[in-house]
């Protein structure tokens, strides 16, 4: 699913929204202006074994390679 995260520019609270198509409207849900900007997003997968592993950012440490086995540097 086309899910994205966004921010609003004149509230700046942080939210999530289902967008289907490029030039969909996006409302802000807490002051309904539509000066948003779409963020960034982490994407994450589940492991063997039901441990999840993300692919961008949050890393344990500054050599992580996401994968199965996880880092050979240190384990996460």
């Amino acid at each position: 699913m086309p899910l994205y995260e966004f921010q609003c520019e004149a509230c700046g609270k942080d939210f999530e929204e289902l967008v289907f198509h490029d030039d969909e409207a996006v409302l802000c849900p807490a002051c309904g202006k539509d000066h948003v900007r779409r963020k960034l997003s982490r994407f994450a997968f589940k492991c063997e074994g039901g441990a999840m592993r993300t692919t961008a950012g949050g890393s344990s440490c500054s050599t992580c390679r996401p994968g199965p086995s996880g880092c050979s540097g240190c384990g996460g």
